[in-house]
């Protein structure tokens, strides 16, 4: 009701200025206990990966890099928050600008570059939030380390974040990053995910707790890259596949001003991509491993269509630039009503 005044406000600024206002204003919104009074979380409980999750609609990563507003996004009632992509040593990302908008579309065009402050200091800020919920921390490489070293980095991150996350998604599909992609195929995929399940399996018996791990793919993949992507996941025992990040692709913004911008498109445009590799994948994959599904939710029934197509959970981010925390009871009201009988 009250968002599309606020979002008329934002919107005067460039988009990563308007990204860093928004945020804080959020902060200094949850101290003094407005949030709380403003939005209830859905109670829609649902199992997966071993963790208990109060409702189907999650936070992607990508809003929250540093873990720096765990607790004011938590209060806009998402069922679990997904905080990073984090990388071992603090970096800058990509020059600016590096982030578009693309309103007529509900669209965002990023290439943001993993800009973050270090593994460290997310670690810290997880430490200081109150939020007691389920929190996913999101991992990936620095730009500077080879590809062919890329598992270096991924362990590291994992080993830093064990202990603090609920599951840690491990991101091998930012398009914005070079040379990262190529980490979802071959010998590279197989390679890091036996890395990681093999320091997942020593750091469970260390801390005496499992941490499920989720990996985050790209939609831009033909048929059978994605049933080997599945074969993979299955084979080396991975705990989740969230589907998908941004693409590549311009479908659906085609002559429309800064579609020419090089990044990843998020947004409306993505949704028929992102939920066909969904699709397929959940049928590569049969039920053995459940899926998280983003990309394009932008109402109750996009989401829906998530689940239809064969996710648990979903994830917003653009989404919920443009709708704001509306889109939460919006997502899961529409995912409950799948359940109702008929």
């Amino acid at each position: 009701m009250y968002y599309p005044l606020i979002r008329s406000l934002l919107f005067k600024f460039s988009p990563e200025t308007s990204h860093h206002v928004a945020l804080r204003s959020l902060a200094i919104a949850n101290s003094m206990g407005i949030l709380g009074l403003l939005h209830k979380m859905p109670q829609q409980p649902v199992s997966i990966m071993g963790i208990d999750f109060p409702n189907s609609v999650g936070l992607a990563a990508g809003l929250d890099k540093n873990g720096d507003y765990i607790d004011a996004l938590a209060a806009l009632g998402f069922g679990f928050i997904e905080i990073g992509t984090i990388t071992p040593r603090p970096q800058a990302g990509n020059p600016q600008p590096r982030l578009f908008r693309i309103p007529e579309a509900q669209a965002i065009i990023n290439r943001m570059g993993f800009n973050n402050l270090g593994v460290d200091h997310l670690v810290s800020q997880v430490q200081k939030a109150k939020f007691k919920g389920v929190l996913g921390i999101n991992i990936g490489k620095n730009f500077d380390t080879p590809v062919e070293n890329a598992a270096d980095d991924y362990v590291h991150c994992l080993e830093k974040v064990y202990d603090f996350a609920s599951y840690v998604a491990v991101n091998i599909s930012s398009p914005n990053t070079q040379g990262l992609r190529s980490l979802q195929t071959g010998s590279a995929f197989a390679d890091l995910l036996q890395q990681l399940k093999q320091t997942q399996t020593r750091l469970a018996e260390q801390y005496g707790h499992y941490v499920p791990l989720a990996v985050k793919i790209a939609p831009d993949l033909q048929d059978e890259d994605i049933e080997y992507i599945a074969e993979q996941l299955v084979q080396h025992q991975i705990d989740g596949v969230i589907a998908t990040n941004t693409t590549i692709t311009r479908t659906g913004i085609e002559g429309l001003e800064l579609s020419a911008e090089t990044g990843g498109l998020s947004g409306k445009p993505l949704k028929a991509l992102s939920t066909y590799t969904l699709a397929r994948l959940a049928q590569a994959l049969a039920g053995r491993i459940p899926i998280v599904g983003v990309g394009g939710i932008c109402d109750g029934q996009s989401a829906a269509e998530k689940i239809t197509a064969g996710a648990s959970l979903v994830q917003i981010y653009t989404g919920f630039i443009y709708q704001g925390a509306q889109l939460i009871e919006d997502a899961a009201a529409s995912i409950k009503a799948l359940e109702a009988p008929v």
